[in-house]
């Protein structure tokens, strides 16, 4: 959007040298210096500057001196950034400020000096998420409970959050403590922290709740540090979790001199504790708050800012805000239909190629996914291509750690003799084989001039090993004989499913319930779907070497690829946010979890979508998506309906059968009704920016059937024609039954010895 009337930044001789750059809203929240200060900054507002000149001008009119002032943000990478910033508005002679710093770091240093007061000793250790994990298995071990069962990265994600909302084990109720094995949560926890004591140690979260303790606790110490602290800036404050909220809340009420700057439409981490109604609440928390907007963008055009200003309106818990640019002119945000991921890949492929014609650098291009496992289709196609690309915030696809895990099963099964794959797997998931074990078979290996595995095999037959070790080989060794045989009959993606599931590999993913779980349950989802493609096994795996194999020189410039979480705080010219679909973006698994608060913050993720791009803004959204091999129809995000059509271009136009569908179309006859009633949490008004999303998208779609020996049933699972109703089939792991139903390639069997069960065709065979 472009500059209000009613702006008129301009220079002012009469304010000191390192806020005579700032505009109008900028430097009054850096001249404001008394009582508690808002500073609400948007997208690209100049947020940091604002804030670093604040701290300098504290220190230059002598307001406090430095060690008077603390400053918090949420990273060392901000912290040294102010840090710098500062030096250079107050020059050489700048003392440094030896209260900034990321909240636990602030915390370490107090907790350093009042261990004591927490049970601990002044050097105590602060031990990693490893550690961590090793001392809840020795707990859980020893209080009788099955950690298979009750892993111990659940109970440590359960003690994280329980640390984040300032909750001691005595704070629990029986509905918290009940999270963990039927109702032992709250003494496991207590027994944690009983354990961390006697060791002298901390974990992250103990450092902000001990030091939460203390200063509930000890009076006099908190007077201590509220009289030190004259004046208190936060960064990021949307951020902020309960624990961390409580802690500055109470530091504050001396002088109640406290800025705190930051974006509720940014918002976007509750899934690690956050809470967006810290700052909501802010006015309330500090009467006489002192409130200034940020609204001039030095980042966006015009149009990008109306979109992504139009969008965040429809949430209903927020700071009203416009944001406003000087910049004129610009492309319109673009939405582009298309017929499915694949097509989605080449069409942002060709895009980049474009570009690249017209001289814009590579690495000022991102391409932003909501979830990890979307990054796979343009890896894939960029490699084809030859586009280089890097992967920002985690591993490329390959290279994931449960992706590595599955292609490790399917390596030994192509190949036996892959000692390096078996290694990697022969206790993943944990069969109870441990580091003897594997000398062993190691050591018989080199004695027989064998594979690992079959040196495992004839160990298993022999009294050299444990029973229990022995039967555990013998059967993971058994299995991968039947999975070999099952490898030329079945599709590459069908024999990745089945061992997943027969090895215990998705048990193991269903019973760990961090929030990394569902992610990675994605990733090997998405594998299957890569492997649909192939026809063999051997052609995948040769596949995956290529791409693995697919090193770039890191002078080269490379393509972006990255989460919408892991892109915030940056920027680039070109931004492709991809995947906008109902399920995909909003996130169904989120809204279905936190229902009309986990949608907003959905609409601010793609809000930050929207602001990343300076120059050019590319929205896609697929008509299909394939899962499990079979083809699910989509219906555009919500999102793209929200978006002001003054500021968007969609690329569509209505021909042949579009048209005459369209002309169908009434305020009671949705020709996606019967999905959106499977899509629950969506809004029931749906305007003319979905439809005209659905048309492009049904255009494509007529593009595509209209290709030669294209046809709508081409690109659906077809079921068997030899399968029907009462024929006896027999699958591998259930054994033999009767099919009592068949929803295209999806049979219901009743089994003689496992039950009725859901299973696709071409995972059975006719008997007789």
């Amino acid at each position: 959007m472009t500059k209000p009337a009613t702006h008129s930044p301009g220079p002012d001789a009469n304010v000191p040298a390192y806020a005579a750059q700032l505009n109008p809203p900028q430097r009054e929240a850096v001249l404001t210096t008394e009582g508690p200060v808002l500073m609400l900054a948007g997208a690209g507002t100049g947020k940091t500057a604002a804030l670093t000149a604040r701290l300098a001008h504290l220190v230059a009119t002598r307001r406090a001196y430095p060690s008077q002032i603390l400053c918090v943000t949420f990273t060392n990478k901000a912290a040294r950034e102010m840090r710098e910033r500062v030096a250079r508005h107050l020059g050489a002679g700048a003392e440094g400020i030896p209260w900034l710093g990321t909240f636990h770091s602030i915390c370490a240093k107090m907790l350093r000096r009042h261990a004591e007061l927490a049970g601990l000793q002044s050097n105590y250790t602060i031990i990693d998420t490893d550690d961590q994990l090793r001392l809840l298995k020795q707990l859980i071990n020893e209080n009788d409970l099955d950690e298979k069962r009750w892993p111990a990265r659940q109970l440590a994600g359960l003690i994280d959050r329980w640390k984040n909302r300032g909750l001691n084990p005595a704070d629990l109720d029986a509905g918290e403590s009940e999270a963990y094995a039927n109702g032992r949560g709250a003494a496991l926890y207590q027994l944690y922290q009983d354990r961390m004591k006697a060791l002298n140690a901390c974990d992250f979260g103990d450092l902000m709740l001990h030091m939460l303790n203390i200063f509930r606790a000890h009076g006099d110490v908190l007077a201590e540090y509220q009289q030190r602290f004259k004046y208190i800036l936060v960064d990021e404050y949307q951020d902020t979790n309960a624990v961390q909220y409580l802690w500055l809340r109470l530091l504050a009420q001396a002088h109640k001199n406290i800025c705190v700057v930051g974006d509720d439409d940014q918002s976007i981490y509750s899934w690690r504790g956050a809470e967006v109604a810290n700052i909501l609440r802010f006015e309330k928390d500090f009467p006489g708050t002192h409130v200034v907007r940020l609204e001039q963008n030095y980042r966006s055009t015009p149009h990008i800012l109306g979109a992504a200003s139009g969008l965040i309106r429809a949430n209903s818990q927020r700071h009203e805000k416009t944001l406003w640019t000087e910049v004129n002119g610009g492309d319109k945000v673009r939405v582009i239909g298309v017929w499915d991921a694949p097509e989605e890949a080449r069409r942002v492929g060709e895009e980049i190629e474009r570009l690249e014609r017209e001289g814009a650098p590579l690495d000022r291009v991102a391409i932003l996914v909501r979830a990890q496992y979307q990054t796979r289709e343009f890896e894939d196609r960029f490699i084809q291509i030859g586009i280089n690309y890097r992967i920002i915030g985690g591993f490329r696809f390959y290279e994931r750690a449960e992706i590595r895990d599955a292609l490790a099963y399917l390596r030994v099964i192509a190949q036996p003799q892959d000692d390096l794959a078996f290694e990697r797997i022969y206790n993943q998931p944990k069969r109870g084989l441990g580091s003897k074990t594997l000398e062993k078979m190691h050591s018989h290996a080199r004695a027989v001039n064998l594979p690992l595995a079959a040196a495992a095999l004839q160990l298993a037959d022999s009294d050299e090993l444990p029973a229990r070790a022995a039967n555990t080989i013998g059967g993971l060794l058994r299995l991968f004989l039947a999975w070999r045989e099952a490898a030329e009959v079945m599709s590459p993606a069908d024999l990745q499913r089945l061992v997943l599931d027969e090895s215990g590999y998705n048990d193991m993913l269903a019973k760990d319930r961090s929030a990394e779980s569902a992610g990675r349950a994605e990733n090997l989802s998405e594998l299957a779907r890569a492997m649909e493609d192939y026809e063999t096994l051997g052609d995948f795996l040769e596949h995956v070497s290529l791409v693995m194999d697919n090193d770039r020189s890191d002078a080269e410039e490379t393509i972006t690829i990255m989460t919408i979480h892991a892109a915030k705080g940056l920027e680039f010219d070109h931004v492709f946010c991809v995947g906008w679909e109902e399920g995909v973006f909003p996130s169904q698994r989120a809204i279905d979890e936190g229902g009309l608060a986990s949608l907003e913050e959905e609409r601010r993720l793609a809000y930050v979508a929207i602001t990343r791009a300076r120059r050019r803004c590319i929205i896609l959204h697929a008509a299909n998506r394939r899962i499990y091999g079979q083809w699910t129809s989509s219906i555009p995000s919500r999102f793209i309906e929200e978006l002001p059509p003054e500021h968007i271009d969609q690329e569509t136009t209505l021909t042949g059968g579009a048209s005459l569908w369209q002309a169908n179309w009434s305020e009671n006859e949705d020709p996606f009704a019967h999905v959106a009633r499977d899509r629950p949490g969506r809004a029931e008004t749906r305007g003319p920016g979905w439809r005209r999303a659905v048309a492009s998208g049904y255009e494509t779609q007529q593009k595509r059937l209209a290709e030669p020996g294209r046809s709508a049933a081409s690109f659906a699972a077809k079921p068997r024609s030899d399968i029907t109703i009462g024929v006896m089939v027999n699958h591998a792991k259930f054994g033999t039954g009767c099919v009592i139903d068949q929803e295209g390639n999806k049979l219901t069997i009743q089994f003689e010895d496992a039950g009725e069960k859901r299973v696709i065709d071409s995972f059975v065979t006719v008997v007789g």
